[in-house]
């Protein structure tokens, strides 16, 4: 059995959880969530807790992951997530137009990403950018494909990077004289 799909999710207040099978809706402060899970989790709500069991004991990776996509559901509704990159090269900057994140990173042209229902994004200086939402698939999603656009080099190191990032560097060719 898995230890974390063991342990009972606590619902804060605000928060409302229906459960219809093996479909759960999550409802707070900040908006709706609903997934399916599989069929071999048993998912119970006791009081103030949502509790998951299993059937077999041979699916316990998938027992622990129920459990976690709960506690995700339960906390994007309420506090919400969000993932912060930096845009790092001289001349590289991103800024916002209405509901469009425009980025100038060293292309012949500004590469522009729309926003998602759902998903925030913000720029609140021109080498930052925040993407907010309450599915926190969705927003390591989007954040990827921001991310995606320009990856940061090994050599300087430009391109966008997660804040937490930490690119590891290489050293130049070593030019000599013969």
């Amino acid at each position: 059995m898995s230890r974390i799909g063991k342990s009972p999710i606590t619902i804060p207040e605000g928060v409302e959880v229906k459960i219809e099978g093996n479909v759960v809706t999550v409802k707070g402060p900040k908006g709706t969530l609903t997934q399916e899970f599989l069929p071999c989790v048993t998912i119970a709500q006791e009081n103030n807790e949502i509790k998951v069991s299993i059937d077999n004991e041979n699916n316990g990776n998938i027992h622990g992951l129920t459990r976690t996509l709960i506690n995700n559901m339960v906390i994007g509704v309420t506090k919400g997530f969000e993932k912060t990159l930096e845009v790092n090269g001289i001349g590289y900057r991103a800024q916002k137009q209405g509901k469009k994140l425009v980025l100038t990173v060293g292309y012949s042209h500004p590469v522009e990403i729309e926003e998602i229902d759902g998903i925030t994004i913000d720029v609140p200086n021109p080498n930052t950018i925040v993407v907010k939402g309450i599915d926190k698939q969705l927003v390591g999603q989007v954040a990827a494909n921001i991310r995606e656009k320009r990856e940061p080099e090994p050599y300087k190191g430009k391109g966008i990077k997660y804040a937490s990032e930490r690119i590891i560097r290489k050293e130049g060719k070593a030019g000599g004289k013969k």
